[in-house]
């Protein structure tokens, strides 16, 4: 994976033609059309694209083939898929522009999102940066053989955290605890851990060796939400190897310089709780 590059200023872009009504699709032909850009659609999958030299492919990553099949020779075409490579976009050339958010249906801005770009030709990669530019995004060029392993960390920091805080809300939910009461320490270990790494954004039982108070909440699991022990052991196991690993490096690097504490979850005192 390339470093990320520095937003692109804005480029002339013909007529885009964005294929699919889903969140996305809404989303991008918005903010198109917000940033100056001709924007057509969001169509639907059946769309042949023969007014657009332009066509973003936003629908779901099984119907990208189909729905590039449909559309007219002639069109330089986009998928906005992190894991599929552009062969799904064959014979036309094309390109791949994954943005790294969250749509949920309000407005969006892509404004310094970070996206992973990659085009089958020059020209189509500069269809890619020029579109990603043009709505203030980063860029950073992922090769085919990498995008499994780049979606899958978009997916563990995206999906399964919230994965994740739904089995913590479960839990809170049998101490008489609502889910509001979460809030600021997750938003706390999230803007550690952006601001320093995860190593040193560590805090909690497991990264001080306190084997005991582990041990109680395993059994607090077990009682209560027994289906999640598996899980909770793994994750104590990933907590331990994260807890040996060095502090060095540097905030450019997303480590802690070295020698530098490990962070104080909020309201806490150092060695404290949680």
């Amino acid at each position: 994976m390339n470093p990320l590059a520095s937003p692109l200023p804005p480029a002339p872009l013909g007529p885009v033609l964005v294929v699919g009504d889903g969140r996305m699709g809404r989303a991008l032909v918005a903010a198109l059309r917000a940033a100056g850009v001709t924007a057509q659609g969001p169509a639907g999958r059946g769309a042949t694209g023969v007014d657009a030299p332009v066509v973003l492919l936003a629908v779901p990553d099984a119907e990208i083939s189909a729905a590039a099949s449909a559309l007219a020779p002639g069109r330089t075409v986009g998928h906005l898929s992190g894991a599929l490579d552009l062969s799904v976009l064959h014979p036309h050339e094309g390109f791949s522009l994954h943005p790294l958010l969250t749509v949920t249906g309000a407005p969006t801005s892509f404004a310094g999102v970070t996206a992973a770009v990659a085009g089958s030709t020059p020209a189509a990669l500069d269809v890619a940066t020029g579109i990603a530019g043009i709505l203030g995004m980063t860029t950073v060029h992922v090769r085919d053989e990498d995008r499994p392993a780049y979606h899958a960390a978009a997916s563990v920091a995206a999906n399964f955290l919230v994965t994740l805080e739904g089995i913590a809300e479960q839990l809170a939910a049998t101490a008489g605890v609502e889910r509001a009461a979460l809030v600021p320490l997750v938003r706390a270990a999230v803007d550690n851990w952006a601001a320093h790494g995860a190593a040193a954004a560590l805090t909690g039982p497991v990264s001080r060796g306190d084997d005991e108070t582990v041990a109680r909440q395993r059994r607090a699991v077990r009682e209560r939400l027994p289906e999640r022990l598996p899980l909770f052991d793994a994750l104590v196991d990933a907590t331990r190897d994260l807890a040996r690993l060095p502090l060095t490096g540097s905030p450019a690097t997303g480590t802690a310089p070295a020698g530098a504490p490990r962070a104080v979850a909020a309201g806490t005192a150092p060695g404290g709780t949680p």
